[in-house]
């Protein structure tokens, strides 16, 4: 079992090269720029790694990338999701043979209308834990409008022991978080939080352990939960309102792309690229976002320099 995670789990983007093919020098990088920068654990094959672009044997090649830079300095989670409880039961097990510490899925769904009841969710996720000796972590996010309540996550933790470990990014999450710790208890020491960090602080109050964020300043929230943890709430509230508006405005202006971008001006990775048809990032908001990840001194447009 993993114990619950402390600090920040960056989601990795999925490098390419300029025509689209997968860049596995670049995501070895990417993994040891991540390390550096005081990650507590890497997820790949996330919604932010763009998986939904994906090939199943794409997604084992950049499991294995990872895995294998990581050399068990960190953990790496894979996020597993699919609709099918089979497939994701498949996926699941791969992950665990292929190094994963953890997988991390959403409930089942698909598109914005085929959504899962509650009993379904159950049996999904109780159909997914068979034969699996590695942890879960539930990601609840807006994207599924498959809903999962306090009391459906509450049982989901108490009947499946491999559940112990829950993102939540939904609005108002610092008071879904409250009401989960009160009634899950110990059945479930990892709480998270996403959303690139945006509301870090309130969901700290609230009781998360760590924040699984996108690449773009893992160093900066490392320290924040680091200080918060450690009695300095002060300072963590400091540097989280120092840094708030550049991960705001890749969280409502750029998306996955951003990380990317600025991973590729700071000479980590050789391209940019996201798959057709994810659109690029406009001159303008490249540009603006580069200035402001510059005003504060962003480590991701420095470390290629610095790391040689």
């Amino acid at each position: 079992m993993t114990p619950a995670l402390r600090g920040v789990l960056p989601v990795a983007p999925t490098v390419f090269h300029d025509d689209e093919s997968l860049d596995l020098d670049g995501q070895r990088r990417v993994t040891e720029f991540l390390i550096d920068a005081g990650a507590a654990a890497v997820c790949v094959l996330a919604n932010y790694s763009e998986q939904f672009s994906l090939t199943d044997a794409e997604r084992l090649q950049v499991l294995d990338a990872t895995v294998e830079q990581a050399a068990g300095r960190i953990p790496v989670i894979a996020t597993t999701s699919a609709y099918s409880a089979r497939v994701a039961r498949e996926r699941s097990a791969e992950a665990q043979r292929r190094g994963a510490e953890l997988v991390m899925l959403m409930p089942p769904f698909f598109g914005a209308t085929l959504a899962v009841g509650e009993a379904d969710v159950l049996r999904y996720f109780h159909t997914v834990a068979e034969g699996l000796n590695i942890d879960i972590m539930v990601q609840d996010a807006p994207m599924s409008p498959t809903l999962l309540s306090v009391d459906l996550l509450t049982r989901l933790a108490i009947e499946i022991p491999q559940i112990r470990h829950i993102k939540i990014e939904m609005p108002r999450t610092a008071a879904k978080v409250r009401a989960l710790r009160n009634a899950a208890g110990d059945a479930l020491p990892g709480v998270y939080d996403g959303e690139e960090a945006i509301t870090l602080i309130p969901d700290l109050d609230a009781g998360v352990t760590a924040t699984m964020s996108s690449g773009l300043v893992p160093d900066v929230l490392a320290h924040i939960v680091d200080d918060f943890h450690a009695g300095r709430r002060d300072q963590a509230v400091e540097q989280w309102e120092q840094v708030l508006p550049l991960i705001h405005y890749e969280n409502r202006q750029c998306g996955l792309a951003g990380a990317k971008y600025l991973m590729h001006v700071g000479g980590i990775i050789g391209s940019a690229r996201c798959r057709a048809p994810y659109p690029e990032l406009a001159p303008v908001v490249g540009d603006e976002l580069r200035a402001l990840a510059g005003r504060k001194g962003a480590l991701v447009l420095e470390w290629a320099t610095r790391a040689g």
